[in-house]
């Protein structure tokens, strides 16, 4: 077949197919264009989900009768001034949009410009253009869709549900209102207000935004992110650990105020929260990057919705050192969500009967010694008297003996009247031990219930990750060797990275076939450690990773492993100066509001929602 040109309507109904997949395709390049004209209201109209009208109003600059001529042509735009696509200022740029619209529906622009005493209106239906006419509205624009890819039915097929495609009209148009807060957006579908959002200028209102469109608890559970580095900045908020989704949708980014998905951006945050976060829960984010325009190409995608960074690797790099040292700012901080959560199953249960204590085993196993890091802080804590008994009811309370072991064991301690000042610390005063596993401890305005076991593998992590940064973990020798029987190949994957695991203070060797044999463990973890279970799920996880995996990669997961089979278990009894001093450390360490694992460590309930799960207020 001879080589020809294609039509114009064509065409433009081609380059619809590209830009315009959806209604909501449609509303983001027509707010778009009213944000480029420097509107500071903008109010859009739906009806069916967009497919039978979409209309958007603008108080913008506007446009005269030639300009309205122009603005339906394609390729035709008022945003590239010096015609160079290396430095783009504006949202759209491309002149796309409008003539691909038209080509696919019934499109109607009526504008008056600023100052002008008088409006135009155009229409141009499948492609068709009219001319301009004059019309009765205020200074700024209208753009009205009727009848979305009424002039190709094949595109109708692939629409969803009218309330499936509202609700990607209402994403689209809450990523451009985080990104200008300063504008005022209001969504309209069937007479029904769905987004009424008033303009908010200045850096409370970009947080004041946010709020409004992920949700009113983002506000509390943020951190604030202000890092620069060679000409790039990067500002905006970070999730607390404990505040997290459970996909990526909550993670928004936006680079020179313009929307954008970005894989590097998502890579960037995942390996910020890698060790605080589950790695089946994604944090909340909204980072706002700045730099020059030279330093972007956001003309890689039709949509525009994809960016390419000159440097990808600075980029990467700020933003996981800024989210880290906010993360690492925050200490013993969890989300109020773990607060909103505990009173929530507090209240489900306040009226229900009592479950009936589950029958004792009669047997207790002899306590054993506190693992390195609390039995040293408990040390230097030892003025504070210890109690006087830990499974001895509460003076003054009429309470049966505590079980010997078992569940249903609550250790009772005396206030330490030693040291009053105790409850202005954050984590408060250690006061009880509930079933050998939750510390109770009271502040000054309410309790903490800390998770004994996820608080201190936390601090082991830390401390192991700490002296690999000063060159290598302490290894303290076994008195008895431990012979661990695990298979040819684990026992091959484990002494093939012997001399790695050397520097974790992992000391191991082959002996004879399928096993090894362990001579030094990490000092941290103390001689308690379960050494056999430790190898094995050191083994599983190499077996998941590959050989072609260097342990030196994976560094962080091993260091949670070490820390998870070193720290203080659940069903462990623990003293005064014990609690207290796991309280203490708490307090110093970086990222203790969370496990490895992305647990909380602890909950806080301040007096007055205790108080009103009693009524009392």
């Amino acid at each position: 077949m001879p080589i020809r040109l294609l039509p114009p309507t064509l065409v433009n109904r081609i380059a619809a197919g590209e830009v315009i997949e959806r209604p909501a395709a449609a509303i983001k390049e027509l707010v778009e264009n009213a944000l480029d004209a420097g509107a500071t209201r903008i109010e859009v109209t739906l009806a069916e989900g967009g497919q039978a009208l979409i209309a958007v109003s603008d108080d913008g600059v506007g446009m005269d009768p030639d300009e309205l001529c122009l603005a339906v042509e394609r390729h035709a735009t008022s945003k590239l001034p010096d015609d160079d696509l290396v430095r783009i200022q504006f949202l759209g740029f491309r002149g796309e949009a409008l003539p691909s619209i038209g080509s696919v529906a019934r499109l109607t622009l009526t504008s008056r410009r600023r100052g002008s005493d008088s409006a135009w209106s155009l229409s141009v239906i499948g492609g068709e253009k009219g001319e301009p006419v004059p019309a009765a509205h205020p200074p700024g624009t209208r753009v009205e869709v009727r009848d979305l890819f009424f002039a190709t039915p094949a595109r109708l097929k692939f629409l969803k549900s009218p309330r499936t495609e509202t609700g990607h009209a209402v994403e689209a148009i809450e990523r451009l209102a985080m990104a200008h807060p300063a504008v005022g957006f209001a969504l309209i579908e069937n007479g029904r207000r769905l987004l009424d959002l008033a303009a908010r200028p200045g850096e409370d209102g970009r947080l004041a935004r946010l709020a409004q469109v992920i949700g009113r608890d983002f506000a509390a559970n943020a951190l604030p992110l202000d890092a620069e580095r060679d000409g790039i900045r990067l500002s905006g908020w970070a999730g607390l650990p404990t505040y997290h989704r459970a996909t990526a949708a909550a993670q928004y980014l936006f680079v020179n105020g313009r929307p954008v998905r970005d894989r590097l951006v998502i890579g960037a945050v995942r390996g910020a929260y890698q060790d605080v976060v589950a790695r089946d829960r994604h944090p909340v984010v909204a980072l706002f990057i700045e730099l020059p325009a030279d330093q972007v190409d956001v003309n890689v995608h039709p949509a525009k919705a994809e960016v390419r960074f000159r440097d990808s690797g600075l980029v990467r790099g700020l933003i996981v050192g800024a989210i880290r040292h906010a993360l690492a700012a925050a200490g013993h901080r969890t989300s109020s969500t773990v607060s909103q959560a505990a009173l929530g199953a507090l209240g489900a249960h306040a009226w229900s009967a009592p479950a009936r204590p589950a029958a004792s085993s009669g047997w207790s196993a002899p306590p054993r010694p506190a693992p390195p890091l609390l039995a040293a802080a408990a040390a230097a804590q030892a003025p504070l008297a210890p109690p006087p008994g830990l499974a001895e009811p509460i003076p003054g309370l009429d309470l049966p003996p505590a079980a010997p072991s078992g569940a249903d064991r609550i250790a009772a301690v005396a206030a330490p009247a030693e040291d009053p000042a105790a409850e202005t610390y954050p984590l408060g005063a250690a006061r009880a031990q509930l079933h050998d596993t939750y510390i109770v401890a009271q502040t000054r305005d309410g309790l903490v219930i800390v998770d004994q076991h996820a608080a201190h593998e936390r601090l082991v992590f830390e401390r192991i990750k700490q002296a690999l940064a000063e060159g290598g973990v302490a290894a303290q020798g076994l008195l008895l060797p431990e012979v661990i029987d695990l298979g040819e190949a684990a026992a091959a994957r484990l002494v093939e990275r012997a001399e790695a695991l050397q520097t974790l203070g992992l000391g191991l060797e082959p002996f004879g076939p399928g096993a090894v044999v362990v001579r030094t463990v990490p000092a941290l973890l103390g001689t308690g450690t379960d050494v056999p279970g430790l190898v094995r799920d050191l083994a599983d996880q190499l077996a998941d990773w590959g050989t072609e995996t260097a342990l030196s990669d994976r560094l962080s997961e091993v260091c949670a492993t070490l820390a998870c089979h070193g720290s203080v278990r659940a069903g462990r009894r623990l003293g005064l100066a014990e609690m207290n001093a796991l309280l203490r450390q708490m307090e110093a360490t970086p990222l203790s509001g969370q496990c490895n694992h992305g647990r909380p460590t602890h909950v806080t309930l301040s007096r007055a929602e205790i108080e009103s799960l009693f009524g009392r207020r």
